[in-house]
């Protein structure tokens, strides 16, 4: 028997736009609760806090606030993410530095300050990484540093909770989404890249979320099935 996501509070990062936009979308769908945090407003009045998670004391701040308001939260999903593409060389410290900040360090914050009301609920978090969280490619040090992490932390966190709070650790492949439109060419996918619908990535987040109390997906990889980043 699957778990109803009926009525459930959803907690997204990075809810106004991309994999997060869609989730929040699947959620309401499913007749669950989206709350948001992002730089940027979400749309249809989804209730949100507006936070940078590069200050990851404020992210735990409006975590706690946003759960506070709305009692309490029942899942996490961590969707936030950006990416500078370029050599170590070249990739300014405080870029490279926030890279790594709003994907781990972000994630992590978020997770800390929801746990209370997560282990309350049974609840579930999914984190969100990447294929170039397992697979490393040029010109990417700092996300996969910090990709590389979030499924180091994951699974750590799968051992730490269980049986307390369900954690499922997600790894997409390249989206059709916003991701990519502020990099230079170069790192631009081609018009014949594979890329998957962020749609189809968030219906695999409900799968995860939608798992009986004492059941846990553990790991999921959802990607055009001809991806060139994995295997």
């Amino acid at each position: 028997m699957s778990r109803d996501v009926n009525e459930a509070a959803v907690l997204v990062t990075g809810g106004s736009s991309g994999l997060g936009a869609a989730v929040v979308a699947a959620v309401t769908k499913a007749g669950g609760r989206p709350y948001v945090l992002d730089r940027h407003p979400p749309g249809d009045g989804v209730p949100w806090v507006e936070c940078d998670l590069a200050d990851t004391r404020a992210a735990e701040e409006a975590t706690r606030d946003l759960a506070e308001r709305h009692g309490g939260l029942d899942a996490v999903v961590t969707a936030a993410g950006m990416d500078v593409p370029g050599r170590l060389a070249d990739v300014p410290r405080e870029t490279w530095e926030r890279i790594v900040t709003v994907d781990l360090l972000g994630t992590a914050a978020v997770v800390r300050a929801a746990l209370p009301y997560l282990e309350a609920a049974h609840g579930n978090v999914v984190t969100v990484a990447s294929t170039l969280g397992i697979k490393a490619v040029s010109d990417a040090t700092a996300y996969c540093a910090a990709k590389f992490g979030v499924v180091g932390f994951t699974r750590a966190l799968a051992a730490e909770l269980a049986g307390r709070v369900g954690v499922t650790l997600l790894i997409p492949g390249g989206m059709r989404t916003a991701f990519f439109d502020d990099r230079d060419e170069q790192y631009k996918p081609g018009p014949d890249a594979n890329l998957n619908d962020p749609a189809d990535t968030a219906a695999a987040v409900m799968f995860a979320l939608s798992q009986p109390p004492g059941c846990a997906v553990r790991e999921l990889v959802v990607c055009a099935q001809r991806e060139t980043s994995w295997p």
